[in-house]
């Protein structure tokens, strides 16, 4: 019988889902932040009398 003893570390096992989960944290935050600064411009536009839509 072929038993195969799991030697990584908790670290080593859980690492693709930590870099995963700070990749969508980071994503989550810069377009949050898009649509905020895009919202912005927007309104500003508008206020000086440029309708864009």
């Amino acid at each position: 019988m072929n038993v195969v003893n799991d030697t990584r570390s908790t670290f080593d096992k859980y690492l693709p889902l930590l870099v995963g989960l700070l990749v969508a944290f980071l994503a989550g935050k810069a377009l949050k932040r898009s649509f905020w600064s895009l919202l912005g411009m927007y309104w500003a536009l508008r206020a000086a009398g440029i309708h864009l839509f």
